[in-house]
């Protein structure tokens, strides 16, 4: 069963546009009534926590690869993003090569209503939810620091 996600209207209507190495990454964040704001961080592939992140998808809307990288990593089943970007941030993606590579990572909100434990990468990943301040320290790139640190 695919996700039930919905985007928010498209302002801008031009077609995204990629540096050669580009990710594309969900910050999910939901509100609870006893923590208040809190964001989803998983594991990475070397158990860093990250925020659910890949590659464009040919032919779709940067948000769209966002939402599905949010529900395949994440679970988030239901979720509302917005269309431009919330920041954005060079990291270094290492190959499988061992080679090191500059990345520009393009960071979408989106707002989670749903989330379920039965999702595409249960089994690799470890779910975190924390306030956006405690995100900012558990995650290792500066760029997504702040980032997280504003949100």
């Amino acid at each position: 069963m695919s996700p039930q996600l919905a985007m928010a209207p498209r302002s801008d209507r031009k077609a995204d546009v990629y540096p050669e190495l580009t990710q594309l990454a969900a910050l999910c964040w939901r509100n609870t009534p006893k923590s208040g704001r809190e964001v989803l961080l998983v594991t990475s592939s070397t158990g860093r926590w990250i925020l659910p992140k890949g590659w464009p998808i040919d032919g779709k809307p940067a948000v769209h690869t966002a939402l599905t990288e949010a529900w395949e990593e994440g679970g988030v089943k239901k979720g509302r993003a917005v269309r431009r970007p919330l920041g954005s941030y060079m990291a270094t993606k290492i190959t499988a090569d061992g080679d090191e590579l500059p990345c520009l990572h393009k960071v979408y909100a989106v707002e989670v209503r749903k989330t379920v434990d039965d999702f595409p990468e249960r089994k690799r990943r470890e779910r975190l939810w924390v306030a956006p301040a405690v995100a900012a320290e558990l995650v290792q790139e500066e760029g997504l620091k702040e980032i997280l640190k504003a949100f």
